[in-house]
C-alpha cells in the first residue's frame, strides 16, 4: 500500500515549478490532488498527468487572493473527495524592490499572496478539520492530517531587495508555529519548508528581460545569469536544487513517519543559509 493512498491533498500554484513537482510526488504515493493554478490550462494540465498515474485529481483554477477563493478550494475537495488530509501553501512570486523604491502595492501584494493567503485557505479548512477530529475521537480512532507552508531562506535571513517577499515569509513560520499549537489537539501536524536556491521559472538563470503577469501586475522572473552563478557558488552542495528535490523536503512532513513533528521549519537549500 502507498503511504497517502486514500488521503485528499490540497496544492495551491500546482501548475508549475515545486508545486507541480509535490503534486505529483503526492500522487505517486496515492494521495488525490485538489489542483490550483493562477491559470485555467497548467491547472488541467496537471490533473491530466495525475489522473494518468490511476489517481483522482480535480482542477480548482484562480488567483488564491481572490475573495472567496479559500472557501471555493477547500469545498471542492471536501464535495469531491470527502476530505482534508494534507494541505501545501506554495502558492506565490517575488517582486522585488529595495526599501527605497518599493510601493505599497508591491509590498501588500507579497503580504496577500505568502501570508494572507495561506491564513484563509487554514481557516477555511478549519471547521472540516475540527468536526473531523471530533468523530474520530468519539470512535476511537486516530487520524492524523498535515499542513506543510512554504516559507524561504528569506524569511529565516532576510535578504536584499526583498523586505516585501522576506516579511510576508517570515510571517509564514509565525502562522506555522501557532497552529502547530492550535491544530495539536486535532492530530495535525503543521510545519514549515524554508527553500533556498531552487532552480525554476521564477529564478532560472537568464541575461533576457522575462515577465508574467500576475492579478494584473507585470512582474519579472529570472536572474541575471552572473548573480545566478554567484547563487550557485554560496551553495555548499554547488548547484540549485530541483523542483523535485524541493517536493522530496514538502514530502517528509505528509508521510506517516513525521506524525509526531509539528511546529518545525526545514530549510532545503543544500547546506546554504542567509
Amino acid at each position: 500500500m502507498k503511504k497517502l493512498e486514500g488521503k485528499t491533498a490540497y496544492v495551491p500554484g500546482a501548475g508549475n515549478g515545486i508545486g507541480r513537482a509535490v503534486a505529483m510526488k503526492l500522487a505517486s504515493e496515492g494521495a488525490n490532488i485538489v489542483v490550483n493554478d493562477l491559470e485555467v490550462d497548467p491547472a488541467v494540465d496537471v490533473v491530466n498527468e495525475i489522473k494518468a498515474m490511476g489517481v483522482d485529481a480535480v482542477a480548482v483554477p484562480g488567483s488564491v487572493t481572490e475573495d472567496g477563493f479559500a472557501e471555493r478550494f477547500i469545498g471542492t475537495g471536501i464535495e469531491t473527495f470527502g476530505g482534508v488530509d494534507i494541505i501545501i501553501n506554495n502558492a506565490g512570486y517575488t517582486w522585488d524592490s529595495l526599501i527605497g523604491h518599493m510601493t505599497d502595492k508591491q509590498f501588500d501584494a507579497m503580504m496577500d499572496v505568502h501570508l494572507k493567503a495561506p491564513f484563509r485557505i487554514l481557516r477555511a479548512a478549519s471547521g472540516f478539520i475540527k468536526g473531523a477530529a471530533k468523530q474520530e475521537a468519539e470512535e476511537g480512532r486516530e487520524v492524523f492530517r498535515k499542513v506543510v507552508n512554504i516559507s524561504s531562506v528569506a524569511g529565516t535571513g532576510g535578504n536584499v531587495g526583498q523586505a516585501n517577499y522576506s516579511s510576508a515569509k517570515a510571517g509564514v513560520i509565525g502562522l506555522t508555529k501557532t497552529l502547530s499549537k492550535e491544530w495539536g489537539r486535532y492530530k495535525v501536524g503543521v510545519n514549515c519548508v524554508a527553500f533556498g536556491y531552487i532552480e525554476t521559472r521564477l529564478t532560472e538563470a537568464t541575461d533576457e528581460k522575462k515577465t508574467i503577469n500576475v492579478d494584473g501586475n507585470e512582474v519579472s522572473i529570472g536572474i541575471p545569469s552572473k548573480v545566478a552563478g554567484g547563487f550557485a557558488q554560496m551553495v555548499p552542495m554547488g548547484r540549485p536544487g530541483t523542483a523535485e528535490e524541493a517536493a522530496g523536503g514538502v514530502y517528509l512532513f505528509c508521510v506517516p513517519e513525521s506524525n509526531y513533528v509539528s511546529g518545525q521549519v526545514m530549510v532545503v537549500g543544500g547546506g546554504w543559509q542567509l
